[in-house]
């Protein structure tokens, strides 16, 4: 199986979020650099990247030669920025406005991990007291962390301006304090 890997909130060309989102970078074109230089760092030609919405504020004439440079097959969870990726969707393998997605994971419950993608964050979620997981962009880090809640932002404004992969989400998954709620607490 290839590498999979999650992000959000690239924002291409967006010189605004790096005020509003207070990423170090001197310009859009600095900032993009970075964000294509450390994507494909870790992401492989045929790895399978879950992008969780708004890669770019900018004109698809310029989107176009940015996405061609990111190494993967990428699938789009749309978020509210989503004009210029729209116009280059034969990028992409495929356009949702969220998904379920079921690996094959032996360290999962019968041996399937079950995660909802969607750009905004939830509290509640298909499943999700049964444990499935919910991955979301949209807040830059801005919302915080529940420790008791299966879920994470998967946005490049929490990682570093990296993607991250399945392993890694594990990792820190691995490390909530969620409990399932039909379970006795004594």
């Amino acid at each position: 199986m290839n590498n999979i890997w999650f992000t959000a909130d690239t924002h291409f060309g967006h010189k605004n979020i790096i005020e509003f989102s207070k990423r170090p970078f001197a310009s859009a074109a600095d900032m993009d650099e970075i964000l294509v230089q450390r994507w494909n760092e870790k992401i492989g030609p045929e790895d399978l990247v879950y992008h969780l919405g708004d890669v770019a504020l900018l004109p698809p004439a310029k989107l176009r030669p940015l996405l061609n440079r990111l190494n993967g097959r990428i699938c789009l969870i749309t978020g509210n920025h989503e004009n210029a990726a729209l116009a280059c969707a034969d990028r992409f393998d495929w356009i949702k406005p969220y998904y379920e997605l079921t690996l094959d994971d032996p360290d999962a419950s019968r041996g399937k991990r079950h995660i909802m993608l969607f750009h905004y964050a939830m509290r509640v979620w298909n499943a999700s007291h049964y444990g499935t997981w919910h991955l979301y962009g949209h807040s830059h880090g801005d919302l915080p962390d529940d420790e008791n809640s299966l879920s994470i932002d998967v946005g490049v404004d929490c990682h570093n301006f990296y993607p991250l992969s399945y392993e890694e989400v594990k990792v820190i998954m691995s490390r909530k304090s969620w409990v399932a709620p039909f379970t006795a607490r004594y």
